[in-house]
């Protein structure tokens, strides 16, 4: 992978995370409350749903911000990887089929990246921290 193929599928998934994170934290109440209702009956409890909730609008904004941007690209990359494990794991409980494949193109673009992260030339982590 060339430097330029890495930083357009980096800027790629970093737009999606931000854009996921940016629509719903202005709305954290209702979105937190649409996703408890939907796991009401799944397996896990209220009190697991609900912290989670409130944190993945955070995160994917955060993680979003530092792809976009290449600082600290490979905590993103385990960071989004971590959460897209989560939603994968959520969305098997809750038998949510068609929203797999989704979750799981997020989960290879965030593994592809980490394995050829050394062509993030064209970033800030390449700026601040390779002199």
């Amino acid at each position: 992978m060339n430097d330029l193929t890495f930083v357009i599928l980096r800027l790629a998934a970093g737009a999606s995370m931000f854009g996921h994170g940016l629509v719903r934290l202005p709305k954290l109440n209702s979105f937190s409350q649409w996703m408890v209702g939907t796991f009401e009956k799944s397996m896990l409890p209220k009190a697991m749903v609900t912290p989670f909730s409130y944190l993945l609008p955070i995160a994917e904004f955060i993680i979003g911000i530092l792809l976009l941007s290449g600082l600290f690209t490979k905590p993103a990359l385990i960071g989004g990887s971590l959460a897209m494990i989560l939603l994968i794991f959520g969305s098997c409980l809750i038998e949510n089929w068609e929203i797999l494949p989704s979750q799981l193109i997020h989960a290879a673009f965030f593994a592809v990246l980490l394995q050829f992260s050394a062509n993030n030339t064209y970033s800030l982590d390449n700026l601040f921290f390779n002199k």
